[in-house]
């Protein structure tokens, strides 16, 4: 199948497969890949090694900023559905509980003989 024919989506899939693949590569791993590929290529062991790294130091880079625009994507969905994130809920519950709390200091202390309000 042609890269033009796939869906955006799967696109968008295999590009975090490389990333999450590239950023996944080990130093060992890194160094026997180096091994592999100057023999294969004729160059210095410590040419390939440190392009290797260059490379796995842009896909990490990329791999971060992907990230980060999937989340700010999934944020801007999230509020167009009016669901609120859970740092959203935890402000909303601390303030409920400050106003909760602000209430029973102006009422006072309940009299004897009338019913309180149970929390």
């Amino acid at each position: 199948m042609d890269e033009r024919d796939k869906s955006p989506r799967e696109l968008a899939e295999r590009l975090g497969l490389v990333a999450v693949g590239a950023v996944a590569l080990t130093a060992e791993r890194i160094d026997e890949l180096a091994g592999e590929l100057a023999e294969r290529g004729g160059l210095q062991r410590d040419e390939v090694r440190q392009l290797i790294e260059e490379a796995v130091g842009r896909w990490r880079g990329d791999a971060t900023r992907l990230t980060t625009r999937a989340g700010q994507g999934l944020q801007g969905i999230f509020a167009q559905l009016g669901l609120v994130t859970r740092d959203e809920l935890e402000e909303l519950e601390l303030r409920l509980a400050q106003v909760e709390h602000r209430l029973r200091l102006v009422e006072g202390p309940a009299e004897p003989g009338t019913p309180s309000v149970q929390d």
